[in-house]
């Protein structure tokens, strides 16, 4: 362990994360006036956030922190890419790690590997789904749009909360922490289209003031000690490419996994590429639209993505 990693890392095992995550979710509420704006441009000039694309430029619009954070984009900000057989990325963010399935394991950083079966909570059958499958990790930093998007057309199944720690989810963190992914608080989110099933995994982590999703609302805090399972096989809950499914507070992570020869290009994509949401992420195998799934790596720099302490 690098001795930067070691600094950022280790305390990360002994204060209470869940209660400073709570802290956090309740100061993100705060409405008055001076406490929200200043605390909104602190960190947007911390952070580099662009307000110019915020549907509301205006500050006062918005009644606390919380509500800036999950702000809405002009519509022109984030074009969806609506190329038949196209994934769209979920999210702004950094992919971070895009690798196959080997069997039911999974990469997280070197050294460190975690299984699909972890990954969604214990659920043995629903994993086999994606044994030899493909997956993509992408971080959201703080300074990113913040609402989570479906990449392509799908019934909603089902959604399980499963109970975690609330590690950063930053470089360091990822690199030192065996099974983050499979480790932390998180939502399995199962969709299902003409192609298949897929699973969108939102993954909580420390500040993260809450995780909620449009169909249920608010899921965190209160931070639960057992498994929750929603289904919603039964209900004609569809949703269209680039519809909102979701929300995330501060900086986190989402997971997509596919099966085995569906979408081998969703495995492919370099470690560190810039994305937007919108931007082709991914082709259906039987689409043969490679020009597409190379557009946003082309156009965007392979900066390395910021070592942020969110």
């Amino acid at each position: 362990m690098g001795f930067m990693d070691f600094l950022k890392v280790t305390p990360q095992y002994f204060i209470p994360k869940h209660l400073l995550s709570e802290a956090m979710h309740s100061f993100m509420q705060i409405e008055q006036t001076w406490v929200k704006n200043t605390t909104i441009k602190m960190l947007t000039k911390l952070y580099g956030i662009n307000i110019s694309e915020a549907l509301h430029e205006e500050l006062d619009y918005y009644p606390h922190f919380n509500a800036f954070f999950t702000r809405a984009l002009k519509p022109s900000a984030r074009p969806i890419d609506d190329t038949d057989g196209l994934w769209v990325s979920p999210v702004d963010g950094v992919i971070s790690q895009s690798s196959p399935i080997h069997h039911n394991m999974m990469i997280q950083a070197k050294r460190h590997n975690y299984t699909i079966e972890a990954l969604v909570g214990g659920d043995i059958e629903y994993a086999k789904h994606f044994h030899n499958g493909d997956s993509a990790v992408i971080y959201l930093s703080p300074k990113d749009y913040h609402r989570i998007h479906l990449p392509y057309a799908a019934k909603l199944i089902s959604m399980t909360y499963v109970p975690g720690d609330l590690f950063a989810v930053n470089p360091a963190t990822v690199r030192q922490v065996e099974g983050l992914f499979a480790r932390n608080e998180r939502l399995v989110i199962r969709f299902e289209n003409e192609h298949g099933p897929f699973c969108l995994v939102m993954v909580g982590a420390i500040f993260v003031g809450s995780m909620e999703t449009v169909w249920e609302g608010k899921i965190t805090p209160e931070y639960q000690p057992t498994l929750q399972h929603w289904d919603y096989s039964e209900r004609d809950m569809t949703f269209t490419k680039g519809q909102e499914i979701g929300r995330f507070n501060m900086g986190s992570t989402v997971v997509l996994t596919t099966p085995a020869g569906i979408m081998p290009e969703l495995g492919q994509i370099p470690n560190n590429t810039p994305i937007k949401m919108g931007q082709p992420l991914a082709n259906y195998a039987q689409y043969d639209a490679q020009s597409h799934n190379t557009e946003t790596q082309t156009n965007e720099s392979n900066d390395s993505y910021e070592e942020t302490n969110l």
